[in-house]
């Protein structure tokens, strides 16, 4: 008895049993039937409208179709209470006020085929028709040629009355042109959804999000949000306000005091944006990234994450930008209809577009003329110190005319005490301009000069004067040029230009072979300098086209004499046949430079006059000259070396034959000093000035004094060093590589 208890009870907890067969009853399959009318509605209405954010994007991109220049938006308990847009469009005709919350009314779309063309924010009418489904929907308008406005209230699709005992027909009111759309009780029927929602202020933040983009973009349009009760407004932004303006109304002027405008086209790939990105010197912890497609407000993880990227490599650790991006792309490209709420669209060639935007924000991020403030530490411990220092442009534009007025940048430089924490030896790099330099282990006379290059004392040198213009500068969009441009970055060196941005300089080596020694991390380095100027002043003159400075001469050269000063030269180093005219080609020389002078002063900054005076040539760089004795040989080489027939070829070998102009000169090993030299004398440790040149020891100092304090920080901001740069680049030295050595010995 107590057994069949056990048995019982163990049954009645759930003891696995394998049921006979017998006892299977069989289920017959459920039979298919069609939901019910309301069932599907609200399915819909819950597929578009799952926020009361949704539900205004819906009635902005509405008022915006219909013509509105003036949008007011009212909130109550973030949208779920009340959602009121007022826009003073051309409003819904009378007749047409029955079907308006109709399933798939709309008058912006008749056939299919239409969704190939569409250029209006809606075009499926379900948006008006999922509202009224799930809240209580109200709808005010007039049209320019009404004498009075019309109301009508919506339930499910319908016109229904407002109140019990009242007739559903449209009431004649009072109103001006345009729309008045009240939204109330929004999710009143589905309490679950309605229930999801956190809390009131969340929803409205994210309805001021919104309404900041359609601001953002949606030009000649005035917008206002205010929160019911408030008396000011969270947004409101004017209709004349440009798009700068806009940004500024919207988040604020240190976003829009740091942007860079950007007008981005491809025929190829058919779109054209327009692009608001921050420079190097914003940065917060969340990126803003606005993107319309189409004027369509959109998200594209693709794009938002090629843009992050992007800018990881210019801003600090954790510091992301803000980006507005108007996207504009053929519409048979695009496909608009994926997303229940036009959140996401498709188009082609998506890696293409990105890849040409993120290029060209690139480009013009290393662009840009501003003084960056860091936080700096000396090596010295002490007390704490406030020191003001100047801080010049990364790279600055060469007008011609107007004096520059100084700019002054304040740094506070503040010496915490020293750590007591050492690192090894093996790793000791060197890391201020201020350690010792390779110049200390020269001769007492070299180091002299060596000073005197450096701080440019006592070498009768005068300081370069500038002069400044108010011209803008000109925004190249030739195709050639850009497909230059982008040669360049797919033949980088990823290595080799990590190399030259982490870089200090150490020193000239030898002034002859144009060798100089640079450090990066623990690695000494041996570099050709002319072969690297050589690829950096044309890379320079890419980046620049159109925009170089000016090297004015007063009074003007004659063309005619600096040719033949060129061809006297050639005639004893050229090999060439002893019959060879040279003086056919310094006729054929100046006249094709005369020809083309228009061309080569609105490209190149080579004024020539039709006299044929040379009156100025480009400045490619502030504080660097190059040597006027390579000259004629520069003007002469432009008529058989410049394909002056094909565009980008044209500009090609004239921007590397201006760079080849630019290269440092190789100059003569200096004298030793007086006292070395035999049957000399004068002062022990100084360089006997007599032995060498006044010109050439003016110019070595100058040259020097250049390499140092501008080409090579200049090679270390912009330099994009190519895979042919490996050849003039040698590592001599491993500190590490030593340390090992050192410790076998």
């Amino acid at each position: 008895m107590k057994e069949g208890l056990s048995n019982e009870q163990g049954l009645s907890r759930g003891t696995k049993r394998k049921p006979d067969e017998d006892e299977i009853l069989v289920q017959p399959p459920r039979r298919i039937r069609a939901l019910a009318q309301d069932v599907v509605n609200k399915i819909a209405a819950g597929e578009i409208i799952v926020a009361p954010v949704h539900a205004l994007k819906e009635l902005i991109e509405n008022s915006v179709d219909a013509g509105a220049t003036m949008l007011e938006i009212l909130v109550k308990e973030g949208g779920l209470k009340l959602l009121q847009i007022t826009d003073n469009g051309h409003g819904i005709n009378r007749d047409d006020l029955p079907v308006l919350c109709e399933r798939f009314t709309t008058s912006k779309l008749k056939a299919f085929e239409d969704l190939t063309s569409i250029g209006t924010y809606g075009f499926r009418g379900e948006a008006l028709a999922s509202i009224s489904h799930i809240a209580h929907l109200t709808v005010a308008t007039r049209t320019k040629d009404s004498s009075c406005a019309w109301r009508a209230s919506y339930a499910d699709g319908k016109m229904a009355a407002p109140k019990a005992g009242q007739s559903a027909e449209p009431k004649a009111c009072a109103g001006r042109i345009g729309t008045q759309i009240t939204v109330e009780d929004l999710f009143y029927n589905i309490p679950n959804r309605r229930r999801a929602f956190r809390s009131a202020s969340e929803e409205y933040a994210k309805i001021l999000d919104l309404v900041g983009r359609y601001a953002i973009h949606c030009t000649n349009v005035a917008f206002s949000c205010k929160k019911h009760g408030d008396s000011t407004p969270g947004i409101s932004v004017p209709e004349k306000a440009n798009t700068l303006d806009r940004i500024r109304h919207v988040h604020g002027s240190s976003v829009a005091n740091e942007l860079i405008p950007l007008e981005i086209s491809d025929d190829r790939w058919g779109f054209k944006a327009e692009l608001w990105a921050s420079n190097a010197n914003y940065s917060v912890k969340k990126t803003t990234f606005l993107l319309f497609i189409n004027h369509r407000a959109v998200e594209s993880s693709a794009i938002k994450k090629a843009v992050d990227s992007l800018y990881s490599t210019f801003l600090p650790k954790g510091g992301h930008p803000f980006v507005y991006l108007s996207l504009e792309i053929e519409p048979q490209r695009v496909d608009v209809n994926v997303h229940p709420t036009k959140r996401e669209v498709n188009f082609l060639n998506e890696e293409e577009i990105i890849g040409v935007i993120t290029n060209e924000i690139r480009e013009n991020l290393g662009k840009v003329d501003t003084s960056r403030t860091f936080m700096t530490q000396t090596l010295l411990p002490g007390a704490q110190v406030l020191r003001a220092s100047v801080e010049t442009p990364r790279r600055e534009k060469l007008p011609t005319d107007a004096e520059p007025d100084p700019q002054l940048s304040k740094s506070i430089d503040r010496r915490p005490p020293a750590s007591k924490q050492r690192p090894y030896e093996n790793n000791l790099i060197r890391t201020d301009s201020r350690a010792r330099k390779i110049t200390s282990m020269l001769s007492t006379g070299q180091q002299s000069m060596s000073a005197q290059a450096a701080t440019g004392g006592d070498t009768g040198l005068q300081e370069l004067k500038y002069k400044y213009s108010d011209k803008e500068p000109t925004v190249c969009r030739l195709t050639s040029i850009k497909e230059l441009r982008a040669e360049v970055r797919d033949n980088m060196h990823n290595e080799l230009t990590d190399v030259f941005a982490s870089h200090t300089f150490v020193g000239v080596v030898d002034e002859r072979k144009r060798i100089a020694a640079i450090q990066s991390g623990v690695k000494l380095y041996l570099v050709d300098y002319g072969m690297i100027c050589n690829e950096y002043f044309y890379q320079l003159g890419l980046t620049d086209f159109g925009n170089f400075g000016c090297i004015r001469f007063e009074p003007p050269l004659s063309l005619q004499e600096i040719l033949n000063v060129a061809a006297t030269q050639e005639r004893t180093v050229a090999e060439a046949p002893e019959d060879f005219d040279w003086d056919e080609v310094v006729i054929v020389v100046r006249k094709q430079l005369i020809n083309r002078r228009d061309m080569l002063a609105e490209y190149f900054s080579v004024e020539i006059s039709e006299d044929g005076d040379l009156h100025a040539i480009p400045l490619m760089m502030k504080g660097y000259l190059p040597s006027m004795a390579k000259l004629p040989q520069f003007l002469l080489r432009l008529g058989p070396h410049v394909n002056w027939l094909e565009e980008k070829a044209c500009f090609q070998s004239f921007l590397r034959e201006l760079a080849s102009f630019y290269v440092p000169e190789s100059l003569p090993t200096p004298p030793p000093p007086a006292s070395q030299t035999p049957g000399m004398e004068g002062d022990e440790g100084t360089v006997d000035k007599d032995s060498e040149d006044a010109e050439v020891h003016g110019r070595r100092l100058q040259l020097n004094r250049a390499i140092e304090n501008v080409v090579f920080p200049a090679f270390k901001a912009r330099l994009v060093s190519t895979r042919g740069l490996l050849k003039g680049v040698v590592e001599v030295a491993n500190l590490k590589g030593l340390y090992r050595v050192f410790e076998r010995c």
